[in-house]
């Protein structure tokens, strides 16, 4: 999984590139996806991010088997070396499985794609769709929260200037710097009675 980290303008075709790999992967999954989402840095326009379209599928549970053989078809393959997300400071006590996923490793020949697979109603599912709207009611260019994603492509850009071959190093310092973002995603949820959109796909 390793790859020089790089972080470039944001780029007009991403949410078509992402409809492509939703459109697919809604035909492979069926009634098996609740949700397709576009997050990460990718779909927040004006944001800069690493060109790697970051699509999270919503289940009733988390059946490797299931959905493995779904996904199957398309090229994608699980990968078990990525199997939990990273939990903020103050969750430690929260149910395991609030931060279990299932990840999976584009099929050969797709553009760059992070699979991400989460439990519909768990934190790491919420988490991923409320720091991506945070950030889309912050646009880099304009509006009232403009420091808060305008800071956030700065800290990535200097993040993978210092360290462009190690992950790690980059994981760990931008982990808890989406922690304080989602800190303050979750006041603006609670300001204005925050509710994740429809389905992107």
């Amino acid at each position: 999984m390793g790859y020089t980290i790089a972080i470039v303008a944001y780029d007009e075709r991403w949410p078509e590139e992402f409809r492509r790999i939703g459109t697919a992967l809604r035909e492979a999954l069926g009634s098996l996806a609740l949700r397709i989402d576009h997050i990460g840095s990718t779909a927040v326009p004006g944001l800069p991010a690493k060109d790697v379209i970051d699509v999270q599928v919503a289940v009733a549970a988390l059946d490797a088997a299931a959905i493995d053989s779904a996904l199957a078809p398309l090229g994608y393959r699980i990968w078990e070396g990525n199997a939990e997300d990273h939990v903020p400071p103050g969750r430690d006590g929260d149910a395991p499985e609030e931060w279990q996923k299932l990840y999976f490793r584009a099929p050969a020949g797709q553009r760059r794609t992070h699979l991400h697979v989460r439990q519909a109603g768990r934190a790491n599912q919420r988490y991923a769709l409320l720091f991506r709207d945070y950030l889309r009611a912050a646009p880099v260019s304009a509006g009232a929260y403009a420091r808060v994603a305008g800071a956030y492509a700065r800290v990535k850009e200097a993040l993978a200037r210092l360290h462009p071959e190690d992950q790690e190093a980059y994981y760990d310092v931008k982990d808890p710097v989406c922690d304080i973002v989602i800190d303050a995603a979750e006041r603006w949820a609670v300001a204005t009675g925050y509710v994740p959109a429809a389905s992107d796909r």
